[in-house]
């Protein structure tokens, strides 16, 4: 199966594919072809691993697969849906008659509620236990039907009178259904509680205690119950299913805009940075900005040339100087027949932190004063699809070729606005339009090829690569892809070669700014191929030591530490991956993992039966 996207490469940075198409989309769908088990639920994928830690990921088609039962699991299933003890009460605004339809006879509920009108807690010292439990059970029987008709307080009466001959779970379960109708919510989670201090894994009581929280604004309270009832019913209830993947949506968009309302804006890593930088061909400096020209740093042409030398030493220090210098240079002046150039500069990087409206302000302007500077409307146009108008990304790209048709730089980046739409077709033109333009420039190679492998040219994709390999040996970013699209074919020991060569390649090449994806991807392979947790762990070790701030490299690290059944260490991973989110999609899917991991550990801590479970549904799936 070709792969969803490249995520590590320069096409799919956040500033060119939607937000949950990036890493996140890279992880879930690694997830997904890795976990012990996966259920696909009501548009959700539900991962279980082998070391009993449980995921929702949302599925591209949102089809429902859900797992084909026996006949007596069907019988099992029913009997547990109507609930222990024959509980045939519904949870609130189910099965109730419709308005207009024919209502069971009121006087049969009130002869059985007249007959035991006097049971309370006198009567009931001087019954035996069988009387106890035969008149719990017609009181029962008479609440149920109470209930059906619609009479909830009366309904609440008959139930607590069984209560008084029986403490059963049932009976609290249903009182709670009456209060669920009268949308008394803590009262429902008052006969719950009761109900589960009693059968703790009694899935009816969990799910209406859910409800009632959820509706009481207890968010985590509410995903803790569906995601137990999800685990007690094997993951074969869709509604408990969309319920946790509603709850952690609800949960992380809300605490989501808390977030970034308050975050300053920040630089992603020194990969992330570099990798959308060299999606564009070099360029030598304006002229006048050359180091051999001298300029007081104070000044703003000092400070343009202060920039354009940070920049060149590619590391997240140097990046965020180079970021100040753009700034002060405008603000300082004086940089007369370069105020474009210092507008694009400083588009980029406002770009590059996630500052969209004013990074679109800058780019304008670079357009207004300078209308053939091609690189401004590019940038604008990744900007415009990166808030998801690809219609004016389209305009932009439209107007660059207008002011200069013969710049492989346009048809390179409108091509990954293609290859984004899946217009892959499209996308190969324009990427052989940049090579036929420019020849030197790698990239342009490496997407044509990737482009050729999701139209599922194969033969074609790996002839590309080994073109590159001959014409530009000494590039890493060459061995990079291509083992990637080695790994999606499961050719495992050619990948790691191909990342071995990468990772060698960028010590000789760029031994201070190294990219760490071959690293990361080396230690995806390493567990694919020989689940060698060890060594996969110490490769993402080296990768965020090198560069602390790749999301990717955190992302991968919270995914291996999961799979080895680490689900403490997994969460500060995804935590962290939520600090470096740019976009808000980016940090809702960050915080959506790490509140589905805390959820599993609070799951396991409270119900420690459940941890079994779990582990014992992973490990059988292992074995199919």
């Amino acid at each position: 199966m070709a792969p969803a996207a490249f995520p590590s490469t320069p096409q799919a940075s956040a500033l060119t594919v939607p937000a949950d198409s990036s890493v996140w989309d890279r992880i879930s769908t690694w997830a997904s072809e890795n976990k012990a088990i996966v259920y696909t639920l009501a548009g959700a994928a539900v991962v279980v691993t082998g070391a009993g830690a449980v995921y929702y990921i949302r599925s591209s088609s949102g089809q429902v697969h859900a797992p084909k039962l026996s006949k007596k699991e069907r019988r099992k299933r029913k009997q547990a849906e109507r609930g222990a003890d024959g509980d045939n009460t519904v949870s609130a605004a189910e099965k109730s008659p419709a308005p207009g339809s024919p209502q069971p006879p009121a006087t049969k509920v009130e002869a059985i509620a007249d007959d035991l009108a006097e049971i309370d807690e006198e009567s009931v010292l001087g019954l035996s236990e069988a009387e106890r439990k035969e008149f719990a059970a017609k009181l029962k029987e008479a609440g149920n039907k109470a209930y059906g008709a619609k009479e909830f307080q009366k309904a609440i009466d008959l139930y607590s009178k069984a209560i008084l001959c029986k403490p059963d779970p049932v009976y609290y379960s249903n009182r709670a259904a009456c209060y669920n109708a009268l949308n008394k919510w803590d009262l429902v989670v008052e006969d719950t509680t009761a109900a589960l201090n009693l059968d703790p894994e009694y899935i009816k009581a969990l799910n209406r205690r859910a409800n009632a929280y959820d509706h009481l604004g207890k968010y985590s309270e509410a995903l803790l119950d569906f995601t137990a009832s999800c685990i007690i019913d094997s993951f074969r209830n869709e509604q408990s299913a969309q319920a946790v993947e509603r709850l952690l949506k609800k949960f992380a968009e809300s605490k989501a805009k808390e977030i970034l309302a308050t975050k300053p804006a920040r630089l992603p890593s020194a990969t992330f940075v570099s990798n959308y930088l060299q999606s564009f061909r070099p360029k030598a400096r304006p002229s006048g900005l050359e180091d051999s020209v001298e300029f007081d740093e104070e000044s703003g042409m000092g400070q343009l040339q202060l920039g354009l030398r940070y920049l060149e030493n590619k590391t997240g220090t140097s990046y965020e100087q180079a970021a100040e210098a753009f700034d002060k240079a405008l603000d300082l002046g004086d940089i007369e027949g370069y105020e474009a150039f210092a507008y694009n500069m400083r588009g980029t990087f406002s770009c590059l932190k996630g500052k969209h409206q004013d990074a679109l302000a800058d780019l304008s302007k670079s357009i207004e004063l300078d209308p053939t500077m091609t690189q401004s409307y590019i940038k604008r146009a990744s900007m415009n699809l990166e808030l998801g108008a690809p219609e004016k990304a389209e305009e932009d790209f439209a107007k660059a070729l207008a002011q200069n048709a013969d710049d492989p730089d346009i048809y390179y980046h409108r091509a990954q606005l293609y290859f984004i739409k899946g217009e892959f077709a499209e996308a190969a033109k324009d990427y052989q339009k940049s090579i036929d333009l420019d020849k030197d420039f790698i990239f342009s190679h490496i997407q044509l090829g990737v482009t050729q492998y999701k139209l599922g040219s194969i033969v074609s994709s790996m002839a590309t690569f080994r073109r590159c390999m001959k014409n530009f040996e000494k590039t890493p970013d060459v061995y990079n892809y291509y083992g990637e699209l080695l790994l999606d074919q499961a050719k495992y020991e050619e990948a790691i070669e191909k990342f071995d060569t990468a990772i060698e390649l960028e010590k000789q090449t760029k031994p201070t700014c190294m990219n760490v994806l071959p690293l990361i991807n080396k230690s995806l392979t390493l567990f694919q191929w020989k689940q060698d947790f060890e060594e996969a762990e110490k490769l993402g070790e080296k990768a965020l030591i090198i560069d602390p701030e790749c999301d990717i490299a955190v992302a991968t690290m919270a995914q291996l530490l999961l799979q080895q059944g680490k689900v403490t260490e997994a969460l500060k991973y995804f935590e962290r991956a939520a600090e470096l989110a740019r976009t808000e999609g980016e940090l809702v899917n960050a915080l959506s993992y790490a509140e589905a991991t805390r959820t599993q550990i609070q799951v396991q801590e409270k119900y420690p039966q459940l941890a079994n479970k779990l582990a014992g549904i992973g490990g059988a799936s292992m074995m199919a």
